[in-house]
């Protein structure tokens, strides 16, 4: 694979996780909009039962929910990280444009690990809820 094929998947990787943090930022579920979240429809025997209950969540002085103040966090900060993603992949593709010949300086490669580490973060965290 060359290199400007493969930079160009990364580019392409960052948009992609970009545009889900976005996605995610503005609470759409993944159903779709006219999805029903809950039914009143009886369960027939090829529907599965509802899953347990998750243990009680944990109530903060403050009276807030704690899983609702840590999800509340982990958006901010893939907010902020999918910022910074889109930051570095613009960088990355003015010193590619920049750059002539075939020689990458050490900077820009350094850029694209930082890339996958960010887009890396930002999945595991959504994957995590």
């Amino acid at each position: 694979m060359n290199w400007k094929s493969r930079l160009t998947g990364i580019a392409v990787c960052a948009a992609a996780l970009l545009w889900l943090a976005l996605v995610e930022g503005h609470g759409f579920q993944r159903g779709g909009a006219g999805s029903p979240v809950t039914s009143n429809a009886p369960l027939d025997a090829t529907d599965s039962p509802p899953p347990p209950a998750r243990e009680q969540d944990v109530e903060l002085p403050s009276g807030k929910s704690q899983r609702d103040e840590i999800l509340k966090m982990e958006r901010d900060q893939n907010i902020k990280d999918a910022a910074q993603l889109a930051q570095l992949a613009e960088e990355l593709k003015a010193d590619l444009e920049k750059n002539d010949r075939f020689v990458f300086s050490l900077a820009t490669l350094k850029k694209t690990d930082d890339i996958e580490k960010l887009a890396k973060k930002i999945r595991a965290r959504m994957r995590h809820n």
